[in-house]
């Protein structure tokens, strides 16, 4: 098959574990010959065992025809020894991640194939160049890292070295097409794009574990409920399996030196006892059995007997505040039967949350999610005023109004001063120290963070955060309001931006430094990002939603409060602020939105 000056019938896939054989998988199935080399008979009759299992789930699926596999099936030939790839136009080895096992296939690959073939790796993290310096024609060495499952994932990275051809790269990227995929080209760097900016917060999910800053449910709860990932980040280092991972931290540290790789002290010791993830049965967490996704309860799962209760009677809730959280908030309460007072500066803002509260509830009465008695019931617990005091009866005052420290400091020396005593004073904030506001009244045992996530009536998570003088009767108090109201709680400690933003704006600062680098091009690093990891959004897709200046501001707490060099902000985000291209919002981000 002709893709570009070379053509492509015959494909070698040297290693035909999980990766291999996916990839033999998906060259079989758009028409290539392959053949699967493997150190012995054991080897191949596993390979063989990895293609009819995925192919058989394939047709169960309907994606493929029983035909089909047949034919599938027929098209790929096996051998024990890299004489068989004689023919091969491309070889694609996929052994394991050990720089000398490669080093030496390639040196031997010389005396086997064509002088035209084209040599390909599939390394996650090794240096490529090094890899094609084995072999006598280092310029038609090439990276190809496929992503499991590779029959699956759409991407695929094209690593070139810098004495890689560019015919080599051209070719290869459009053989890459041929399959389905979406190839994106990157230089030789450990890590290359994907991994460089997944195993960096990966990493970090790791040190907060490590810490005891949230518990490992909570942590892959934040980012499941609060991001839309796919799965938590310990979850999912389970799955790739922590030997992988840390093989895969130290290579990118010893290149880069960035202390953001430097393996958590933690990965090492699980590895050092054996406990690899799924693979092995344990890892972060406990499984059914080796290769079992199945999660079982060990000693560290929460149980259900330990449930959080309300400590304190909630009755009556009060919001301070008529922005678009705050609005949120008060239909969240309010449609789980909450009596709701809020408050806003003025009575055209006030009615401005009703009128936008009654919007949200027609629009759920027409999709069928309401029923239209509920409506009524829903708009009968709002009570709107522009005095705080009227907030003096309620339970609990959540507060949702500007991210200014000053402002909301004020804001609670009032309500301490008009709240009934045992009433829960609570904060929305995002980045500010939620400690500073406790200080400010005389009950800092009452006042706590419960940070609700953009829209409130969609978004489930609320991470609720205690302060170093917080009770625990209130965290508990406030978890099962959360629980209540139809939200997953995360519990964490009072430090700037507590799960979520602490493990996902260092990411997108990354990912700018990289953009910043020319390593990749924005586009190029969204797709890596979206069709690599399964994330629902690209970096800078997210950036140009959430906004730069938001991202700039919390970046620069996080930088305050750690002093971590690598959460410095990038400079260009810095110089997009000042340039007033803060995102969506000015038609103008990362990207141009003026004609869209």
């Amino acid at each position: 098959m002709s893709t570009g000056t070379r053509e492509f019938k015959t494909i070698g896939v040297i290693g035909l574990g999980t990766m291999g054989a996916g990839i033999a998988e998906v060259f079989a199935r758009h028409g290539y010959d392959v053949v699967g080399v493997e150190v012995d008979e054991d080897g191949i009759t596993k390979g063989r065992q990895h293609l009819e299992g995925s192919t058989a789930r394939a047709v169960k699926r309907g994606k493929l025809t029983e035909e089909e596999q047949t034919e599938l099936l027929g098209r790929v030939s096996f051998a024990t020894s890299l004489s068989g790839l004689a023919d091969a136009d491309l070889v694609v080895e996929a052994v394991v991640e050990s720089l000398a096992v490669k080093k030496q296939i390639f040196a031997d690959l010389e005396a086997v194939v064509k002088p035209t073939a084209v040599l390909a790796t599939n390394t996650s993290s090794l240096s490529v160049t090094e890899i094609s310096t084995a072999n006598a024609s280092p310029g038609r060495v090439v990276g190809v890292h496929f992503f499991n499952p590779a029959p699956v994932q759409g991407f695929v990275e094209v690593v070139r070295t810098v004495v890689t051809e560019p015919s080599v790269v051209e070719d290869v990227s459009a053989l890459v097409r041929t399959l389905g995929k979406n190839p994106v080209v990157c230089g030789d760097k450990a890590g290359f794009i994907a991994n460089t900016l997944l195993f960096g917060y990966l990493n970090h999910a790791v040190s907060m574990y490590e810490n005891r800053y949230a518990s490992r449910e909570d942590i892959d709860a934040a980012m499941r409920f609060g991001c839309g990932y796919p799965m938590g980040p310990l979850a999912l280092l389970d799955l790739i399996g922590l030997d992988t991972a840390y093989e895969i931290l130290e290579t990118m540290y010893r290149q880069g030196r960035d202390r953001l790789h430097a393996p958590a002290p933690i990965l090492k010791q699980m590895v050092t006892a054996g406990l690899l993830g799924r693979k092995s049965g344990r890892g972060f967490y406990s499984y059914e059995a080796a290769d079992s996704p199945v999660v079982v309860p060990d000693d560290r799962t929460p149980s259900a007997d330990d449930a959080p209760e309300l400590k304190h009677d909630i009755q009556r809730v009060g919001v301070v505040g008529t922005g678009t959280m705050a609005t949120g908030i008060v239909e969240v309460m309010a449609k789980a039967g909450y009596a709701v007072t809020y408050v806003g500066r003025s009575q055209d803002k006030v009615a401005g949350v009703s009128a936008t509260i009654e919007r949200s509830l027609d629009k759920a009465i027409q999709r069928g999610k309401l029923e239209e008695s509920a409506k009524a019931e829903v708009l009968g617990r709002l009570t709107g005023s522009t005095s705080l005091d009227d907030l003096g009866d309620v339970d609990i005052v959540i507060e949702a109004i500007a991210e200014d420290l000053k402002v909301k400091t004020t804001l609670f020396e009032n309500l301490d001063e008009i709240c009934k005593p045992g009433a829960i004073l609570a904060t929305t904030t995002s980045s500010l120290p939620i400690i500073e506001c406790a200080s400010a009244t005389d009950r800092p045992q009452d006042v706590i963070g419960m940070h609700f996530f953009n829209p409130a009536p969609i978004m489930k998570l609320v991470e609720v955060v205690s302060t170093v003088a917080t009770s625990d009767d209130v965290a508990e108090t406030v978890s099962a309001l959360c629980a209540k109201v139809g939200k997953v709680a995360v519990s964490c400690g009072d430090r700037a931006g507590f799960i979520v933003n602490a493990l996902l704006f260092p990411y997108l600062n990354d990912a700018i430094r990289m953009l910043e680098a020319h390593y990749a091009t924005a586009d190029d690093i969204d797709t890596a990002m979206k069709q690599g990891c399964a994330l629902p959004m690209g970096p800078f897709e997210l950036l140009d939603v959430v906004g730069n200046d938001v991202s700039l501001a919390i970046q620069r707490e996080l930088y305050l409060e750690f002093r971590e060099p690598g959460f410095a902000p990038a400079p260009l985000l810095e110089h997009l602020v000042t340039a007033g291209y803060l995102g969506r919002k000015t038609k103008r981000g990362f990207r141009d939105y003026s004609n869209r």
